[in-house]
């Protein structure tokens, strides 16, 4: 099992800090660096400031919005970052949620899967650098009533493949993830639970690609605090669980909140969402469940770490992508450090 960080997004107030973080992450031997997006900063830009400053690390986007770029633009952009990094560049895509796809970019929420089955095809056509031609219901090239012509790219990036991975949560996402990615990108991954949550839906779907899980990248991002008082240290993860698990979406599409569900929590997580929604969020907090915030992050010591980490390892996870809790730069390195000792301590290194 590999490590990864994730730097979140960016323009917080801690960018210097992220950079070191990176840098660290470099040195010390870590996988990949991830860096997200949603109506702030862009991933693009800040995954080519990172690898511009890094050696040899990969740099990841988790994600590409997928209503944020046409297809076309999102293979010219991956096929420009590898080129920038030296072959060090992953390609996550998403199609982030109702909110921000109608409300930021104009985009319709409509038949996420569709769309995103139709933008793989497209990308994997144009980073082939054949001749871009498509007919599909979300997007047709050339258009058939006006000049155009169909194009090929003119970048030549370092690999003849670029890795692509998709994020995913719900089981017919996963399934479909499975059939078309290289890899799944997933959050709130809780050992105990993977194989009806995750693994079995991505099963299903390398089934249907004549594949099996051998290769495939499972990603989850996982927050992690050091210290000895495991409820204390959990705590400062309930704003960020019921923010997902209570405002990332609708009460009617809420992906998060549906898997809190399938875990177990559909008492815990109806409450969590009715507070959120409401405009308790400290109620909300209140009300994640400590068992899910527990189960679903690395906290104490780091010997409790690295067994956690071997749990991981046991439940299909390749690469765990971690984000080292702390309010200083230093307490940041020294979760990247403890968990390099983490991973070494339960053999996985």
């Amino acid at each position: 099992m590999r490590l990864g960080i994730n730097l979140g997004y960016w323009g917080a107030g801690m960018d210097a800090d992220n950079l070191a973080v990176a840098r660290e992450a470099d040195r010390l031997g870590y996988s990949v660096c991830w860096a997200a997006e949603a109506y702030g900063s862009d991933a693009a830009t800040v995954l080519a400031w990172v690898a511009a400053q890094t050696e040899r690390i990969d740099v990841g986007s988790a994600i590409f919005q997928i209503p944020a770029r046409t297809p076309a633009m999102t293979a010219m952009t991956a096929a420009t970052l590898d080129t920038l990094s030296g072959g060090r560049f992953r390609l996550g895509l998403g199609v982030s949620g109702p909110q921000v796809s109608e409300g930021w970019y104009g985009v319709r929420f409509d038949k996420p899967l569709a769309r995103t089955r139709e933008y793989v095809e497209i990308i994997r056509k144009a980073m082939s650098r054949e001749r871009l031609t498509h007919e599909g219901r979300n997007w047709t090239l050339p258009l058939p009533d006006g000049p155009g012509k169909p194009l090929k790219l003119t970048v030549h990036p370092v690999r003849e493949y670029i890795p692509l991975y998709i994020a995913a949560i719900g089981p017919k996402n996963l399934e479909q993830t499975g059939e078309i990615a290289d890899g799944a990108l997933v959050l709130f991954y809780d050992p105990e639970h993977a194989e009806e949550t995750t693994l079995s839906p991505l099963r299903a779907g390398r089934e249907k690609a004549g594949k099996d899980l051998e290769g495939f990248d499972v990603v989850p991002t996982v927050p992690m605090a050091l210290g000895d008082d495991v409820r204390a240290l959990a705590d400062q993860f309930r704003p960020y669980t019921a923010l997902y698990v209570g405002g990332m979406g609708s009460a009617k599409q809420n992906f998060y909140n549906k898997l809190a569900q399938r875990m177990g929590y559909e008492k815990e997580a109806a409450e969590i969402q009715e507070k959120y929604l409401s405009g308790d969020k400290e109620g909300a907090a209140a009300a994640v469940p400590h068992e899910l915030i527990d189960s679903t992050a690395l906290l104490g010591p780091v010997e409790r770490i690295a067994d956690r980490m071997q749990a991981y390892a046991e439940a299909g996870v390749t690469t765990l992508s971690l984000t080292p809790a702390g309010f200083t730069l230093e307490e940041r390195l020294a979760g990247l450090r403890a968990g390099v000792e983490a991973l070494e301590r339960a053999g996985l290194a």
